[in-house]
């Protein structure tokens, strides 16, 4: 049975029929030796009664946000410090739509954007509900900017509706929350330590409308500042151009294309101790980039675009003799996975490499999973298919054992 003794765990509820398994869920988080306050919606109150909450934890249960003698001394923002792990318990359709948009329209959800402690949701609605697609964007919002959703299961629903919305029971749910406090790369870890990755693609233009790029969606590179920033680090993430929200407490560099990347890497290698290369970079660019926007006349329809190489910005990383960080590199490959990764680690004198296979539809490009193998000069791991979400803190565990063992 996993310790979780002196873990500190602010316990939203928000307001469902799902509300009576967290009373069990606060009886055996505290068997576990967590530390627990409660925050109850308005909605919750009508299905659980605070004292239920009071009684279980053993600490005054919160309910307002402007409670005159808690916000005397700020009490919502000593709240949103106090906690090691923002856990919210059932949530409810309405409530994923408040935090994906930044609503802070009562305690629980001024909580979410005051605090710093990771964000763990575990959803429980009709199954229509969350299978709508309104839920389900609200969900992978939140996902971006690096809440873990934990759930829901399916079954037989209190509105008799069979389905996915049920909250994951309470053991289950306390053994998923006791492995995010189990990496090596701890709040705190890594403090004192700057750590710069590259993210998402480039584009390298051809004219003022077209340009060449790839599918990289950059998810995997921005899952990884999260964790890092979670561990203590600095960091510094060079983003090519994706949608996604910049993950807390991280500086963002935005870039368009290769050399705006290789200018803004080099600057940020001089002052980092690691640097993880998960940008899937363009290898080339065209030659020449017309003013005008090319036609589709007759003289250009089987016109010649030629070529030429963008720096190769990891293996410059990798190869400086000085000011030379821990240098981990990313290998996207369609065939030969192993093989080619290999070839890389060592032709481009890496610490390491994460190789992932994008032709699996279900990983990789664009996906929100990501299955790979981390290859160094000592052997290979290879790590299940996960949300990139969770892989990025079991990667960056893996990443920091080496860089600073």
């Amino acid at each position: 049975m996993t310790s979780l003794t002196d873990r500190r765990i602010l316990l939203g509820v928000a307001g469902g029929i799902a509300a009576y398994k967290t009373a069990d869920l606060v009886r055996r988080l505290r068997e576990r030796g967590a530390e627990i306050r409660v925050v109850m919606t308005p909605g919750a109150q009508e299905f659980v009664s605070p004292l239920t909450f009071q009684a279980l934890s053993g600490k005054p249960v919160h309910t307002d946000l402007l409670d005159t003698a808690a916000e005397a001394a700020m009490g919502h923002i000593e709240l949103a410090k106090w906690a090691q792990l923002l856990l919210i318990a059932p949530v409810s359709a309405n409530l994923l739509a408040k935090l994906a948009i930044g609503f802070a329209d009562n305690l629980l959800t001024t909580l979410c954007l005051a605090s710093e402690a990771p964000l763990v949701l575990a959803p429980a609605m009709n199954q229509a509900m969350w299978q709508h697609a309104a839920t389900q964007a609200n969900v992978q919002t939140l996902q971006q900017r690096g809440a873990q959703i934990l759930g829901p299961a399916s079954g037989s629903q209190a509105c008799g509706d069979v389905g996915p919305g049920r909250m994951l029971e309470p053991n289950l749910l306390i053994e998923r929350i006791a492995t995010l406090f189990t990496p090596q790369t701890e709040v705190g870890q890594l403090t004192g330590k700057h750590i710069a990755i590259t993210a998402g693609p480039t584009r390298e233009p051809l004219d003022p409308v077209r340009y060449l790029s790839n599918y990289s969606s950059g998810k995997m590179g921005f899952a990884l500042a999260a964790a890092a920033h979670h561990a203590g680090a600095e960091v510094t993430l060079i983003a090519g151009p994706v949608d996604l929200p910049t993950p807390r407490g991280v500086k963002r560099i935005d870039v368009l294309n290769a050399l705006e990347m290789h200018a803004a890497a080099k600057q940020a290698a001089d002052h980092c101790d690691l640097f993880i290369a998960a940008a899937a970079v363009a290898d080339f660019r065209p030659q020449q980039i017309s003013s005008q926007k090319i036609k589709k006349s007759e003289g250009n329809i089987e016109g010649t675009l030629r070529l030429i190489k963008n720096p190769d910005i990891v293996a410059a990383i990798a190869k400086r003799n000085h000011k030379r960080p821990f240098t981990v590199g990313f290998a996207a490959e369609t065939e030969k996975l192993i093989k080619h990764a290999r070839e890389k680690l060592s032709r481009k004198k890496l610490d390491m490499i994460i190789a992932n296979d994008i032709s699996d539809p279900d990983n990789g490009f664009n996906s929100d999973y990501n299955q790979v193998v981390v290859i160094d000069h000592e052997g290979e791991y290879s790590m299940s298919a996960a949300l990139k979400s969770e892989l990025a803190a079991a990667l960056l565990e893996k990443i920091v054992a080496r860089a600073f063992k």
